[in-house]
């Protein structure tokens, strides 16, 4: 342990360095692992880029850097009504089981859906868009919402939890955020009719 005029970083530099001790000399070579496997993923990835996500800037010195992105991703969780989690990925960028990560040019914007006992609500965080850019298509049970712009670009396909009337469906934006609701296919009250055993 550090002696009184020594303080805790200096101590733990010295223990590091130190090529007898085990333990600092194994952390050592995780972090020079990781690091390389962190290089070989970024530069992977930098070479998947789209070329809308690659711009050039020029710095007061002269010197000409490229800038990426903007990349977008996120989670989102909640507790459905049976107290299991729903997590949902959002973004422009995925990762799969196996592979690498992958840009995609379209956004996946956040959606919440939630549900009453008459209709489904719907909604959609879709900023820096004139509503007139947002396109909407429904069936009975899904709902495809795309925007295509030059500065963004949005799609998702929502599937809905019960069958819904989307020709009566209405829908609203405002401050960035699309919300429809979708009134809920009616269902039979009726039982059924009887049928006789012979």
């Amino acid at each position: 342990m550090p002696s009184d005029t020594e303080d805790f970083s200096e101590w733990f530099k010295k223990r590091q360095r130190s090529s007898k001790d085990p333990f600092f000399g194994d952390m050592d070579d995780m972090f020079k692992e990781l690091e390389k496997m962190m290089d070989e993923q970024f530069k992977d990835f930098t070479e998947k880029v789209p070329k809308e996500y690659v711009k050039e800037r020029k710095l007061p010195d002269g010197r000409t850097v490229k800038e990426l992105g903007p990349f977008v991703c996120g989670y989102s969780m909640k507790i459905d009504s049976d107290g299991k989690p729903e997590i949902q990925q959002f973004g422009n960028i995925k990762k799969s089981l196996k592979g690498p990560l992958q840009v995609k040019e379209e956004r996946e914007p956040l959606v919440d859906i939630m549900e009453t006992s008459s209709d489904v609500r719907v909604v959609v965080e879709l900023p820096g868009v004139e509503k007139t850019d947002i396109k909407l298509r429904g069936t009975d049970d899904s709902i495809d919402i795309s925007v295509d712009t030059l500065q963004y670009k949005y799609y998702k396909e929502v599937q809905l939890p019960v069958k819904v009337r989307v020709k009566e469906a209405l829908s609203t934006y405002k401050n960035g955020v699309l919300e429809i609701v979708l009134p809920k296919e009616a269902h039979s009250k009726s039982k059924g009719e009887p049928i006789n055993i012979d």
